[in-house]
């Protein structure tokens, strides 16, 4: 966070010696109109003015807005703002924000209440509510909205926003969190997903191959199934989903190594026996030509001993795609089957049975 936060204060500083102080405006003007501070019609004590409405050919400094702001690079608010504020490089305003803020590369503000657009990040040092919309990154203290950015948002605060990010969300306490690969939370209330890892201290419905919650559960599998498929799993997650990640062979044929990825979640969980949904993706090959696919939804009831033990096995059904060249077959009780020009498609009811253990 910190190269994004000294480089959004950087141009501001350079033109605002005052920058960060909260200032109370003593005077009031009409309009404000200039090219670069000091060259404006409230000149060198411009700081000291409030304005209805501000034009700046290239930066604008003023001590409080409280309508319509804007400027071709940027505009430095000592005080308050309220309104629009609109500039090709920067905003900041020194206080507090209520209204919106857009500009083409950094928007920054003490507490906020609006909307932020940046083209790459989005600052606010204390509280924040509303919605953040940043092509790189936002970042905020406590936050109460959505947080949206091309790379990744960042809440420090206690929160109940929504963050979502093409790469990674962190935050102390949120309500979701979307992010393409990675997500960090202490406490998340509603749906944590992520590409790949979810890490939290609480999170009831993480939705990622690889869930690492601190309240919640991981553990290793050895199945085996209708298909002669032997995989060794681990299943991590929270108290109601999980993820599903599966290494293994499949011996139906030549032996060839097999994937497997999913989702599941437990319907009961008592003492002595549990129910879990899952769905899966299997994928067979020689990771050349020879490539077998199978889609799953399989009911595991399961038996539990020892404190961490576990013995499952239930019925799945199964749909399955391979090239006919490659001596692939259906397996299981057929229900249905395609048998093309290069491809075999078939539906199928199967079962899944194993042993597992809590880590």
């Amino acid at each position: 966070m910190k190269p994004f936060f000294f480089i959004s204060l950087f141009l501001p500083l350079l033109f605002s010696p005052q920058l960060f102080a909260q200032h109370q405006p003593s005077k009031t003007s009409v309009a404000h109109i200039g090219l670069i501070y000091p060259l404006s019609s409230n000149g060198r004590i411009a700081a000291e003015y409030s304005n209805p409405f501000s034009l700046h050919g290239l930066i604008g400094v003023s001590g409080q807005e409280t309508g319509l702001a804007m400027a071709g690079v940027g505009l430095s608010i000592h005080g308050a703002a309220q309104g629009l504020q609109l500039s090709g490089v920067f905003t900041h305003v020194g206080d507090h924000l209520q209204g919106t803020q857009l500009s083409g590369v950094v928007n920054t503000t003490q507490s906020a209440t609006g909307v932020q657009m940046a083209g790459i990040t989005n600052l606010v040092q204390a509280d924040f509510r509303g919605v953040q919309l940043a092509g790189v990154l936002n970042v905020a203290g406590k936050t109460q909205g959505l947080q949206m950015a091309g790379i990744g948002n960042v809440s420090r605060g206690e929160s109940g926003a929504t963050q979502m990010a093409g790469v990674f969300n962190r935050a102390r306490q949120t309500q979701n969190q979307i992010a393409g690969i990675v997500n960090v939370a202490g406490t998340v209330r509603g749906i944590q997903l992520a590409g790949l890892i979810n890490i939290a201290d609480t999170s009831d419905y993480p939705i990622a191959l690889l869930n690492f919650v601190k309240n919640g559960e991981k553990s290793l599998s050895l199945s085996s199934d209708e298909s002669l498929t032997s995989l060794l799993t681990f299943r991590s997650g929270g108290r109601v989903l999980y993820g599903i990640l599966g290494l293994g062979y499949h011996f139906r044929t030549t032996p060839l190594p097999a994937v497997e990825g999913g989702l599941g979640a437990h319907l009961l969980d008592g003492p002595a026996f549990r129910l879990k949904l899952e769905v899966a993706s299997l994928w067979v090959s020689n990771f050349n030509k020879r490539d077998y696919y199978r889609y799953a939804i399989r009911v595991l009831p399961s038996l539990k001993f020892q404190n961490r033990w576990e013995i499952f096995a239930g019925p799945s059904l199964n749909q399955i795609n391979f090239e006919n060249e490659d001596g692939f077959s259906v397996s299981g009780l057929k229900l249905w089957e395609k048998v093309g020009a290069r491809q075999t498609h078939g539906l199928s009811l199967g079962l899944t049975g194993g042993i597992q253990f809590r880590l």
